[in-house]
């Protein structure tokens, strides 16, 4: 007789989940403390570098949402995509990715617009949409033209919101999450075995 196969939920995506869990829990402190942990801990913006919590907001701000449809919003996105960026780069080197992303957003943003504060992991968002571009583009001489039409769509388009629309969304945080992930993936892009094949053989 046939063993029954046990249900289990896996946890197949560790970085990704963690994020999620993460921003959920900054999400709850957030309302029971009537956002003063959102607004002290899970924001960014220009602060005394004499203070602590400005090096750790640097980070921090990619986890805290200022309500429940912003962080359904941007988490859509993130568990959809993100699961297939961890299989093919690796936990170690999304969670690498996500910290620069959080990092160089952060200090732009507090460089550029000091009295603003920002939060949220739309950035994340568009790194990975980035990313997803170069996941299935193999190694080869130029750029894809699939790349160069995400980044026109998506980059382009918020380009053109961020000079018309005035809005409480950071075009310019959704930006710089784009061009980390153009940059990442770049660089990440590995060549398959025929294309090694290939190489050692010229």
């Amino acid at each position: 007789m046939a063993e029954k196969k046990k249900f289990r939920i896996s946890y197949n995506s560790p970085v990704v989940l963690t994020l999620a869990v993460m921003s959920l829990a900054a999400l709850f402190l957030g309302k029971i403390t009537n956002g003063w942990t959102t607004q002290h801990l899970f924001s960014v913006y220009r602060s005394s570098l004499l203070n602590p919590l400005t090096y750790l907001r640097l980070f921090t701000h990619i986890i805290g949402h200022a309500n429940l449809q912003h962080f359904v919003s941007n988490f859509t996105i993130i568990l959809l995509v993100g699961p297939m960026i961890e299989e093919k780069y690796g936990s170690g080197n999304l969670a690498i990715m996500t910290a620069l992303t959080a990092l160089i957003t952060g200090i732009l943003h507090s460089i550029f617009f000091p009295n603003i504060m920002l939060c949220g992991a739309s950035g994340i968002c568009f790194m990975l949409i980035m990313l997803s571009s170069f996941s299935t583009a193999k190694k080869e001489k130029g750029i894809p033209l699939t790349i160069i039409l995400v980044a026109i769509f998506y980059l382009g388009g918020e380009i053109v919101t961020a000079l018309t629309v005035h809005d409480n969304i950071s075009q310019f945080g959704h930006i710089i999450g784009g061009i980390c992930g153009g940059g990442f993936g770049y660089l990440l892009k590995k060549p398959d075995k025929t294309d090694y094949r290939t190489y050692l053989s010229e």
